[in-house]
């Protein structure tokens, strides 16, 4: 049987995505004059049609149907992002001099959205037919088997960091690739190796741009800004260093709202402060005028997500199916991480939105027909752990 309480789940978040492109996108709506109900009716249309996708995807079958749809989202993303930096700007949007979205009737198609889904797929079909799990194989031979996954990721870090200036998209990506690479039969001691080149690469990507090095210092200085005011001796050269508005107004709201929050549209700091409310900071919307407690509703809520999503990767005997479901659930789970730390100060923030509460229609599309593609796996899981199943 399908997992029904996994699309339970999915339908509640993706509900609350609702109710916070409603609350938390009045100023957009006042400073570009659109319509009151611009977003929440524009949110409300794409959610419907994701839950839709959800359902039929989750009634296919998986053994025919997984294989076309994850390969097919892998191909489209790739060739959609390699031509789109040669199409007209009638035809794609520009924002920031990068080329992310596609415009379609009343609709904007971001292809990176779909290609990370193939992505995953695509690594979780390929390793469970190259690997195996670590049988003693020498370094060397760990290296050579990964060659073609490395210069895959290169591509993707062309098309996404480079031609579209988005690191955090990247990031997610790598750090999913290494977590599989894991699971599917590499040694610790590959695994290490491979943080520490992709902490190089990822670092001659920072280097190379003005932009994220002026990020970079921008947070390092709201970082003094905090040891200064609990240890003045450990960091002292710049002691009058100031938080990044973005941050300080996120972290103001998060406070404003205390525990209870300030009620259902009646935040502040959405008013102008935060910019990207409703889309990248919609977590601090959520506690300024709900609070810490509906932060906590919400962060629940995708713990159990998470936890329905690897309870079916544990009892997947099929190995692809095994590595894909796990790949969706890092996907979602560095996602928020990486959002959450982000508008928290803890990390530089990285421009990744929230699945299905952030405002956006490829995100919660894409995340949809990934939640679909997992429930279609779950009607051919064991009712005994994968583990047990094995022994």
């Amino acid at each position: 049987m399908p997992d029904k309480k996994l699309f339970l789940i999915t339908t509640i978040l993706i509900t609350i995505g609702i109710i916070c492109s409603y609350t938390l996108g009045t100023y957009a709506i006042i400073r570009f004059e659109y319509e009151p109900y611009h977003f929440v009716l524009r949110e409300f249309v794409v959610a419907m049609a994701s839950i839709i996708v959800m359902w039929v995807i989750a009634q296919l079958d998986p053994d025919v149907w997984l294989h076309r749809l994850g390969l097919g989202l892998f191909i489209m993303g790739i060739v959609l992002m390699a031509v789109m930096p040669f199409l007209p700007e009638s035809l794609v949007s520009e924002v920031g001099g990068a080329k992310r979205w596609i415009k379609l009737p009343g609709f904007s198609l971001a292809p990176v959205e779909f290609f990370k889904i193939g992505f995953v797929y695509f690594l979780a079909w390929s390793f469970s037919r190259k690997f195996t799990p670590h049988n003693g194989i020498s370094i060397k031979e760990e290296f050579i088997r990964f060659l073609p996954y490395a210069f895959l990721f290169l591509l993707a870090v062309f098309l996404i960091a480079f031609l579209q200036n988005d690191l955090g998209q990247v990031v997610v990506l790598a750090a999913t690739l290494a977590v599989l690479l894991l699971f599917a039969g590499s040694s610790g001691l590959f695994f290490g190796y491979l943080i520490i080149g992709s902490g190089m690469i990822f670092s001659v990507i920072i280097f190379s741009s003005e932009n994220r090095m002026n990020r970079i210092a921008a947070w390092w200085q709201g970082i003094q800004s905090k040891l200064n005011a609990i240890a003045p001796d450990l960091v002292s050269s710049q002691p009058n260093a100031e938080e990044p508005y973005q941050i300080g107004h996120s972290l103001n709201a998060i406070n404003n709202g205390g525990l209870f929050g300030s009620g259902l549209g009646s935040g502040t700091f959405k008013l102008g402060f935060l910019s990207e409310v409703h889309t990248d900071f919609v977590l601090a919307g959520i506690a300024e005028e709900f609070g810490f407690i509906g932060v906590l509703v919400v962060t629940m809520l995708f713990a159990a997500l998470l936890f329905r999503i690897f309870k079916i990767s544990g009892r997947s005997i099929n190995n692809t199916y095994y590595l894909f479901s796990m790949g969706v659930g890092l996907l979602i789970t560095f996602a928020f991480m990486i959002n959450a730390y982000g508008i928290s100060g803890i990390i530089p923030i990285k421009g990744i939105s929230i699945p299905f509460l952030s405002y956006g229609g490829s995100a919660m599309l894409a995340s949809s027909i990934a939640i679909g593609m997992v429930i279609m796996i779950s009607k051919r899981a064991s009712a005994v752990p994968l583990e047990y199943e094995l022994e």
